[in-house]
């Protein structure tokens, strides 16, 4: 079956529309199917077989078929049907008997046959009593009898509609009389005996109906004569008169609007009339004949002919007129005394026409006092550009609220300016223009609805939006907004249509200054799915103040490309990622950690003492660099440098200086004491000496180790000897020295005593001869040394004329007098160390 029809997944409804079908498939056809669609097929005949498995069958469509043939038992099966529809086919008679078994039928549409009679008979149709909609008749039914709807007497319908042929020949008085129904439907032209009109209405006299409907009245021809045919109209009372086709002129309308002043019918319609003007029409300037059509509601749709809106060349006939919907009638124009006469309408709708500005705002006509009772005025899908005056038009339509301007190509912001429009207008529907957005200052600003949807916007001016506090529902759907404004307040809206737009960012921030926002319709964006998208749609599907009404299907990433097309509803980035709170703490702990991590290794191995020395060796160096006393080759002046503690001078001055300066040849020695430049930075002196020095002897000892002084002395000699060995350092041990004892910042001293040699100075007098062959053994034989320029370091001081002396303690290596102790050369008071000398 599903190759050849559409059906349900439980077999009960299946569509075979359209497929060529030439017989109906009653061999695929299951059994529990409740509702059957045969239609647009070539089925020609219907047998007894083809629905007999079918009993639970409720609707069956054979419409625009060929069928020819029912068989008498086709639907003895099928007592439950409700609908058949066998319209449009090729039966010459009404299949009565066929249609027996079928008591509960509702509706049957068999019009549009080739039936040559209207009978119903009364056996069957009579049985028919829950009936509501019947159609019948045919092109080629000649007329009606008296007797042809007597079945139906009894039955009270919802809607009856009768076809006969173009050429009807007869119709007997009293064939409608019969007829109890709603809504009537007639399908028959009257081109040749125009005089059976008031013979059917004449059998619709003191009936009532909401409805009755004249189709193709005058087919091929205007109604040239002079009797009234319309006369019987005021004895019915219907609520609703519709004129579908056919053929009107002047003299026929007229014909049926004075009929209608006088009936209390409250809807009248033409559509799809060919309207044309009557010849014998003569204007004497009188008042139009139709001054008192009071309706509700009158519908002028698809004219053939504009002139039909003042078809006696007034326009009095829609004075009394509440609403009026003149569409696709290709007017373009509306003359000053059109809108006088409108006095009583409150609907105005003349959408669908190619109306322009200065069509319909005639700047020569006076629209003060007109249209007093306008309530809603719809003038959409024409070709309208200035929003300024549609304003100054509508400024004097004192009671106007409704505006619908769509479709038209409004929104050019040098059509928009100097707009003044009245402050009771409070709904505007302005879809499908072309706003630019400085457009948007020209609307009115009282507005409680406004629809701006599919306007081509790809932004929106705050500054209009600022005055609108009455704004209630705002639709912009279907624009090119490329970004929700910062800042948007509006205290009164609250429904916000933005789905089809080009926004990718959205956030919590971006409607909390809408305390009244309860409908949200955001989807269709290129979203890009980052946290603030996730903590909006979390925020607000919790908060539950704003319901996402196509939330979530239309809502899908379009960024990052890794998320492209996955529903925002399956985005769930991590904690870490979007809590900006927990990203501190992280950030704060993680960095605290490492400053602590820091502190401690630069605690463990002395970090800032090393970067405090580096930094002393860097400063005098460069100092002599500016002072051109250093750079060229290398020249030893002293044979070694000693460096001691001051607890320790007195051994250094009675024992090792004796020793080495009085051999023969002499050591020359560098002590601080006595070999230091007066005037210059100890730093200086002390970095210059050592590296003016072939040796260095370290005289070791607990107070070596706790001396400032010695510490800088034994690093600058470390530093001298990068990349090379530690052969020009001497230690001598004055005094057992644990090397496990000593502060982590000895690394190189630790390993040096482990590692290097040393000399350790004996207590016993017999064992000093030895050390003291050791020590110049080490030294190695004094060699000529180059001479100072002067013939002693303090023989310089009387040599210099003008000397800037400080006395500055410096610490106990050097004699009390001339230096008192000092930790280090940060403890020297208020002086700054770039202006301190020392002698």
């Amino acid at each position: 079956l599903q190759n050849v029809c559409l059906s349900s997944s439980n077999f009960c409804f299946c569509k075979c529309s359209g497929f060529q079908l030439d017989h109906v498939p009653w061999n695929l056809l299951p059994s529990t199917l409740e509702s059957l669609d045969l239609s647009y097929n070539e089925i020609q005949a219907i047998y007894a077989d083809d629905f007999s498995r079918l009993h639970s069958l409720r609707v069956l469509e054979l419409q625009f078929n060929n069928i020819s043939v029912i068989e008498d038992h086709a639907f003895h099966n099928n007592s439950l049907l409700e609908n058949l529809n066998i319209f449009n086919n090729s039966l010459e008679e009404v299949p009565a008997t066929a249609l027996q078994p079928l008591y509960n039928l509702r509706r049957l549409f068999m019009s549009n046959n080739l039936y040559t009679k209207a009978k119903l008979a009364d056996k069957v149709f009579s049985s028919f009593t829950h009936l509501q909609i019947l159609s019948m008749g045919g092109p080629l039914v000649k007329g009606l009898r008296k007797g042809d709807f007597q079945a139906l007497k009894n039955i009270s319908l919802q809607e009856f509609n009768i076809k006969c042929s173009s050429n009807i020949s007869y119709y007997e008085p009293g064939s409608l009389k019969a007829i109890q129904t709603s809504s009537m439907g007639f399908d028959i032209a009257i081109d040749q005996k125009p005089h059976f009109l008031p013979l059917m209405l004449q059998d619709l006299a003191s009936k009532t109906f909401s409805q009755i409907q004249f189709r193709n009245l005058f087919e091929f021809m205007y109604y040239m004569q002079d009797d009234d045919i319309f006369r019987n109209l005021p004895d019915i009372n219907v609520h609703q008169l519709i004129f579908h086709r056919g053929k009107f002129n002047e003299n026929l309308l007229r014909m049926a609007l004075l009929n209608l002043q006088v009936t209390p019918i409250k809807h009248l319609t033409f559509q799809y009339i060919d309207f044309a003007r009557s010849p014998n029409f003569v204007d004497s300037g009188l008042n139009s004949s139709i001054k008192d059509l009071a309706l509700d509601r009158l519908d002028l749709w698809h004219i053939s002919n504009p002139d039909i809106l003042r078809f006696d060349w007034r326009f009095t006939w829609f004075n009394k007129i509440r609403l009026l919907s003149i569409q696709n009638v290709n007017f373009n124009s509306v003359p000053c005394d059109a809108w006088l006469e409108m006095g009583g309408m409150e609907v105005l709708d003349i959408s669908n026409n190619r109306l322009q500005n200065n069509f319909i705002f005639n700047q020569r006509c006076n629209y003060r006092g007109n249209m007093p009772a306008l309530f809603i005025f719809n003038v959409s899908t024409n070709q309208l550009t200035s929003l300024r005056d549609l304003a100054s038009l509508t400024s004097k339509f004192k009671q106007l609220q409704v505006m619908d301007v769509s479709n038209n190509l409004l929104g050019s912001a040098k059509e928009s300016h100097n707009c003044y429009w009245l402050h009771n207008i409070t709904q505007l529907i302005a879809h499908h223009n072309h706003f630019e957005s400085g457009a948007l200052k020209c609307l009115p600003t009282t507005v409680q609805f406004l629809d701006l949807s599919y306007c081509d916007l790809d932004q929106l001016d705050m500054a209009y939006f600022q005055q609108t506090t009455t704004l209630k529902e705002l639709w912009l759907n279907g624009n090119k907004i490329k970004f929700i404004p910062s800042g948007w307040k509006s205290h009164s809206l609250q429904s916000l249509a933005l789905d089809g737009n080009s926004f990718g960012i959205i956030s919590i921030g971006s409607f909390q200054d809408m305390p009244k926002l309860s409908r949200l319709t955001a989807g269709n964006n290129p979203y890009h799915c980052t946290c603030d998208l996730h903590a909006f749609i979390q925020d607000t599907i919790s908060k539950r103040r704003i319901n996402i009404t196509d939330w979530p299907k239309n809502y899908k990433c379009y960024h990052p490309e890794a998320l492209l097309n996955t529903a925002v509803a399956h985005f769930f980035p991590g904690n870490v990622a979007c809590d900006i709170r927990l990203v501190i703490v992280i950030c704060v702990a993680t960095t605290a950690v490492v400053v602590l991590v820091l502190v401690f290794i630069c605690y463990i191995f002395n970090i800032p003492w090393y970067t405090k020395a580096t930094y002393q060796i860097l400063r005098a160096k460069y100092r002599a660099h500016q002072q051109g006393a250093y750079g060229g080759s290398q020249v030893y002046e002293y044979h070694a440098f000693i460096s001691y503690s001051h607890p320790d001078a007195d051994w250094v001055r009675d024992q090792l200086l004796p020793c080495l300066e009085n051999n023969k040849p002499p050591y020359r020695l560098c002590i601080h004491e006595r070999d230091f430049m007066p005037g210059k930075w100890i730093i200086d002196n002390i970095i210059e000496n050592i590296e003016s020095s072939r040796k260095v002897i370290f005289v070791l000892s607990h107070h070596f180790v706790n001396s400032e002084w010695c510490n800088y002395e034994l690093y600058f000699a470390q530093q001298r000897a990068i990349g090379k060995t530690f052969n020009d350092v001497i230690l001598v041990v004055k005094e057992p020295i644990d090397p496990e004892s000593l502060p982590s910042k000895y690394c190189k001293l630790k390993k040096m005593l482990n590692t290097k040699t040393y000399l350790e100075w004996p207590q016993q007098d017999k064992q000093q001869t030895f050390f003291w062959a050791q020590l110049k053994s080490v030294l190695g034989k004094p060699t000529l040394i180059r001479q100072h320029a002067a013939s002693g370091r303090g023989s310089m001081v009387s040599s210099v004329e003008t000397v800037s002396v400080i006395e500055l303690s410096l610490e106990e290596r050097i004699p009390a007098k001339y230096m008192p102790k000092l930790k280090s050369e940060a403890e020297l008071p208020k002086v700054d160390p770039e202006d301190a000398v020392f002698l």
